[in-house]
């Protein structure tokens, strides 16, 4: 591909005036301020968690009551789920790097995409005034009937909060759709597209497809719940149980839109630090589009206490079975590239090995709860908390902090310290594991999960638990200075500090607004690293 030297640098910062940042249409720009709330709504679920964990230091549930731990788990839950998990990596580095991958001057509607911004942080508002309101109690499930009818906290701010966010997704999911189909440059050919494009394009089908169900399933709710209809609740003539299937319809392909993206980000880093073409492109790019599709049609698992029939119940474990075959072959093929490359031990692939590590339990310990029998004994236990947070934050946050440390310079034009960068992935992994891995213990043993008080004999694996979210804590925060400091202190990056492939690493860092001086033109796959003499050092 045909590159192009810039002399000039433009750093990509605040001097340039509040109103400037909030009225831009610039892809990067507008990336940025989603990374600011979505590290706010990580804030804040990280503090509910650590009381959390606080409370469940001691069996007695003495620290607070069961009131205010009910709504500190939903709050929790809340921000991380629908303003941390759904949008940390589409939202961030979609924004940011996607369009410079494909050689896009900006995505294809960058009055909607700003629009989208404001829309997710509208969403956001509405959230955080029932947090100060008061919270809200159901978990972050809102299954009825005590959502619609029990509960006396503030389901309906919560639930407005999420149906207005909903459409930032939809809006953010059609713009990526039409950017990768019609901004492509000269050259790049669908086999020649990196494969966090591909990814970012299967994440936004299930963007524009799943999320109008969540949307109108929170609108039921909220009218059953102001206006009295009978749609949930059953002394109304309603169905708890429609709740539960329109919910885990778009829940369950919601998994999908935070792990797919960090996938994408994985088969970047691992093919820039091991100086080798992704083993299997063809394969790696079409099993994301199979976990999009499969992911609509695995969401009852769910439901497997909840009295669907045992015919249902044995469809759906086969298919959840089937969901793990994509990502087998991505962990494989990863794996195949990584034999016999020429591995750089850079702070990227650090987190990249900690998502390895982390994705591969999380997904084994789903095999568990396809199981129907298993199923039933591990059902609403903590192995089922361990396991979710194992998929979720041990793959989605891994995966983000390896893309954020990969594309850190070419977003800010600032190094970082590779080697605090390297500790922190090991102490986020460490502390991690020591945090989630004892809840698998617990839960095959029989600890419900959302109860603050519990039987006596589960206290020492609970006090591991709560030990590794210290750790884990330590981590996040090391990551936070040190990214920060980097800003202000970084040694400048230059454009290609890595030796990568790609359009992203031909402009300068930070990128020009219009991305690139002259129309890149692309005459080679994504990940030519064979075809290039890089030593490194």
């Amino acid at each position: 591909m045909t590159t192009t030297v810039l002399p000039r640098v433009t750093y990509i910062n605040v001097k340039h005036g509040v109103a400037s940042w909030l009225l831009t249409k610039d892809h990067k720009r507008i990336g940025i301020m989603y990374m600011i709330v979505v590290s706010f709504a990580f804030l804040l679920g990280g503090l509910f968690a650590a009381g959390v964990r606080i409370e469940l230091t001691t069996p007695q549930g003495d620290f607070v009551s069961s009131d205010t731990y009910n709504r500190l788990f939903t709050m929790h839950g809340i921000f991380m789920v629908f303003f941390v998990l759904v949008p940390v990596v589409p939202a961030i580095l979609g924004n940011f790097v996607m369009p410079l991958m494909i050689g896009a001057k900006d995505v294809a509607f960058p009055k909607l995409n700003l629009m989208s911004w404001y829309v997710f942080v509208i969403g956001f508002c509405f959230t955080l005034y029932a947090l100060v309101s008061g919270g809200v109690d159901t978990g972050w499930t809102f299954y009825t009937p005590y959502s619609s009818n029990a509960s006396n906290t503030n389901v309906l701010p919560v639930g407005i909060g999420i149906f207005i966010t909903g459409f930032s997704s939809i809006l953010t999911g059609l713009n990526f759709m039409v950017t990768i189909h019609r901004m492509r440059a000269p050259g790049l050919t669908w086999f020649r597209l990196p494969l966090f494009v591909w990814a970012i394009y299967a994440t936004s089908l299930v963007m524009i497809l799943a999320t109008p169900v969540i949307a109108i399933t929170v609108g039921m709710m909220a009218l059953e719940r102001a206006l009295g209809f009978g749609i949930f609740d059953p002394r109304l003539g309603g169905d708890p149980v429609l709740f539960q299937h329109l919910f885990w319809f778009y829940s369950h392909p919601a998994v999908y839109i935070m792990i797919l993206p960090p996938m994408g980000i994985i088969s970047e880093v691992i093919a820039c630090f091991s100086r080798k073409n992704v083993f299997g492109y063809s394969f790696v790019a079409f099993s994301s589009l199979a976990i999009a599709i499969f992911g609509f049609l695995v969401w009852a698992h769910h439901l497997f206490v909840a009295g669907i029939s045992p015919y249902s119940a044995m469809v759906f474990s086969f298919l959840s079975f089937a969901v793990a075959i994509p990502s087998a072959v991505k962990v494989f093929n990863w794996t195949a590239t990584l034999y016999q490359g020429a591995i750089w031990w850079k702070a990227p692939m650090m987190w990249v090995f900690g998502f390895m590590g982390l994705f591969l339990i999380g997904g084994l310990t789903g095999i568990f709860l396809a199981s129907l029998g298993l199923d039933i004994h591990l059902h609403d236990t903590y192995f089922v908390v361990a396991h979710f947070h194992y998929i979720m934050v041990g793959g989605a946050i891994m995966g983000f902090f390896a893309g954020l440390h990969f594309w850190w310079p070419k977003m800010t034009g600032r190094m970082f310290s590779d080697s605090m960068a390297t500790l922190a992935a090991l102490l986020v992994f460490v502390g991690f594991n020591l945090t989630f891995f004892p809840q698998f213990i617990l839960g095959y043993l029989g600890m419900p999960r959302r109860y603050h008080a519990y039987s006596e004999e589960f206290q020492v694996l609970n006090v591991l638990s709560s030990a590794g979210a210290s750790i884990l804590g330590v981590g996040y925060a090391l990551i936070a200075s040190y990214l920060l400091y980097s800003l202000f202190r970084g040694a400048p990056a230059g454009a290609n500090p890595w030796l990568a492939t790609g359009l992203e690493w031909t402009t300068q860092s930070p990128p020009l607004p219009e991305n690139f001086a002259v129309q890149p033109v692309v005459n080679e796959g994504a990940y030519e690293y064979s075809k290039r003499e890089i030593k490194v050092a």
